[in-house]
């Protein structure tokens, strides 16, 4: 190997001695399904041979996407069409091919106040108008969403597209109501604005079953709903799917970039098709959901026993993450490195906002780590806020 190459970083996650780490929101890799993705590799190497090897379908090879078909229906009461639904090389990647193909310059793009920072990232790097919508318990206001809309319409203006993340959102845990679902799906009509779903947290739901995705409440109709592998077996396949109307997904599908890689990680979608199909899929969701539902009742509790009583925790009902709001006028921020000095590291609030709000709030990640750790996390994070208060 290059020497010059010795002692480059692998892999994304770096964590400090000392500190339990709570910005991150990845697996635990004890919680990966190795053997079971070993085996798949081998059974699907049996039966494709050197398929696996070569380009794919542009859509992504049949095996997968029938798979999928016929677990949404069973999920959610709709069957995709062939037409309407297409892998993808993760979230990440379809949401810019989104802004690539389906927007333009200077177009207004709505996205929920605090939203996932790092789909902010993508967002800017197309030459979009972002403006944002807050968030609440029941998740995205939709009234303020009709306000904004109203008053482009007077200016002569439309926006052109909505980023959510309705169902367990990414930072605050929220849920979009019913109601709310409802509003948006008649709002969204009335103003041809594309909604784009993110909804890689649906099969973590801890209590009760997820509400209805708003692409099966449209009937498909002006959504295009993302959901990815990352969450639900492992983020290192780079790989996931979109559903969403077919002359949508057949303009993304027939891109140049897809038309010339033969379709988004091939050889990972393949394997993938095997593993689903011997039902390793659905054991490793449960899998999933029973270990990081105690992992969140370990965390909420111990920050309810430990922290002062002036801070405010949501308490999610499936995915990744738990939102906590300071006492007023604190700054978590300004709290971080007291934290870090106590062994413990979170995300601050305002990195979730596009117009500086949030520095009351911070989020933690309890994916990570085990109970234990998570109880041992509230404890340092309760000493730092009471030292700073």
């Amino acid at each position: 190997m290059n020497k010059l190459f010795l002692g480059q970083p692998t892999m994304q996650l770096v964590l400090r001695p000392g500190i339990i780490d709570l910005t991150w929101g990845h697996p635990d890799p004890h919680l990966l399904q190795v053997n079971a993705l070993r085996d798949a590799a081998a059974e699907a190497f049996a039966q494709a041979g050197a398929d696996l090897l070569g380009y794919g379908n542009e859509r992504g090879p049949a095996a997968l996407r029938g798979w999928l078909a016929d677990r949404i229906t069973t999920a959610e009461a709709r069957t995709p069409t062939p037409a309407e639904l297409m892998l993808t090389g993760g979230s990440s990647a379809a949401l810019d091919q989104i802004c690539t193909l389906l927007t333009q310059p200077g177009d207004v793009v709505f996205v929920e106040s605090p939203t996932y920072h790092l789909a902010v990232r993508i967002l800017r790097d197309h030459p979009l108008e972002l403006r944002p919508i807050p968030v609440d318990a029941d998740g995205m206001q939709v009234d303020r969403l009709a306000e904004e809309l109203e008053q482009l319409r007077h200016g002569g203006r439309q926006a052109r597209m909505l980023y959510t993340i309705p169902t367990f959102h990414n930072p605050t845990g929220t849920s979009l109501s019913s109601a709310r679902r409802r509003r948006l799906i008649e709002l969204a009509r009335d103003h041809a604005l594309l909604i784009v779903e993110d909804d890689v947290y649906r099969e973590l739901a801890f209590d009760t079953q997820a509400l209805p995705s708003l692409w099966a409440l449209a009937n498909g109709h002006g959504v295009i709903r993302l959901g990815s592998f990352a969450k639900s077996v492992a983020p290192g396949l780079r790989l996931g799917w979109m559903t969403g109307p077919a002359e949508l997904i057949d303009r993304i599908a027939g891109s140049g970039v897809l038309d010339s890689g033969g379709g988004s990680n091939h050889f990972t979608a393949m394997i993938m098709a095997t593993f689903c199909s011997a039902g390793h899929y659905d054991a490793q969701v449960e899998h999933l959901r029973s270990n990081y539902r105690m992992r969140r009742n370990a965390l909420l509790a111990a920050l309810g026993e430990s922290l002062p009583p002036q801070v405010q925790v949501y308490a999610p009902g499936g995915g990744f993450f738990v939102w906590v709001t300071l006492a007023t006028g604190s700054d978590s921020t300004a709290l971080l490195p007291i934290a870090e000095a106590h062994g413990v590291a979170f995300l601050p609030g305002q990195r979730f906002h596009i117009d500086g709000r949030g520095r009351e709030t911070l989020r933690l990640a309890y994916s990570l780590y085990p109970p234990d750790a998570l109880r041992e996390a509230a404890r340092r994070l309760a000493a730092a806020v009471v030292q700073v208060m």
